[in-house]
This record gives C-alpha cells, sequence and structure tokens, in this order.
C-alpha cells in the first residue's frame, strides 16, 4: 500500500466541468438564500421572508438607504413556581439591498402571514415597462 501525502490544494484542480453544470448552479444559488425571496413585477419589488413562530410584534423592519433589515427575534418560557424554563428561541436576521429603481416617495406595504413577512415596494414610474405599437408604413 502506497502512502499519499495529504495535498489541501488538490480540490481546488477538479475538473472545472464540475462547476459549468446547471443543476449545480441552481443548487448552489438556492441554498445560499434559505428563508428569503426576491422577485418583481412590472409593478413593484417584493421581498418575502421566513419569520416563523415569531409574533408580528416581535418583527422589526428597518429600510434606510436602499437597504432592507428585517429582524424577529421570539423566546418562549415557562414558569412553574420559582424555576424558568426556556423552551424555544428563534431569530432571524435578513438584511437586502433592494434591487431595481423603486419609489422613495411611496411607502412600502408591509404584512405578516403564516409566519412570512411579505414587504412590497412600487417601482418607480421610469422603470417600468413602456407597451410599444407597431405602426404600419
Amino acid at each position: 500500500m502506497a502512502i499519499i501525502r495529504w495535498d489541501p490544494l488538490s480540490l481546488m484542480r477538479w475538473p472545472s466541468s464540475i462547476f459549468e453544470n446547471e443543476d449545480w448552479r441552481e443548487m448552489a444559488s438556492t441554498g445560499m438564500s434559505d428563508g428569503l425571496d426576491v422577485y418583481e413585477t412590472n409593478d413593484s419589488v417584493i421581498v418575502r421572508a421566513n419569520v416563523a413562530g415569531v409574533p408580528e410584534n416581535k418583527v422589526d423592519i428597518t429600510f434606510e438607504k436602499g437597504v432592507l433589515w428585517i429582524r424577529a427575534e421570539a423566546e418562549e418560557e415557562q414558569k412553574e413556581g420559582r424555576k424558568y424554563y426556556s423552551k424555544a428561541r428563534r431569530s432571524y436576521s435578513y438584511k437586502i439591498a433592494v434591487p431595481g429603481n423603486i419609489d422613495m416617495k411611496k411607502e412600502p406595504d408591509a404584512d405578516i402571514e403564516k409566519g412570512v413577512v411579505t414587504v412590497t415596494f412600487a417601482k418607480a414610474e421610469e422603470e417600468k415597462p413602456k407597451k410599444i405599437t407597431i405602426r404600419k408604413k
């Protein structure tokens, strides 16, 4: 049996074809942002964040200089006589630069339903797609 010297840089020499696979890229990109979805429609940019198990009054949402920060924290305790038992602790923090040209004059809408916070930003008029009609010559 041959003894092989450990080379930690050997992983960097893997064939690049592994990373060119579409499934690999999709898996890597979706795994990075668990609990946070950002998408846009014709009229708005929507950010959805998972805050399961946290009551509405414990969710803090701030928007400053184009950055949205959603924080939520809750702790359940049980008291039996003079003893306290911590049953569950949940903590979430999402910080994201909101993409696109949003209308800063309009206040974003925020609501929470079934443990998911949805923040909706209106797009600026110049950012909305314009319909172009075809004229006959």
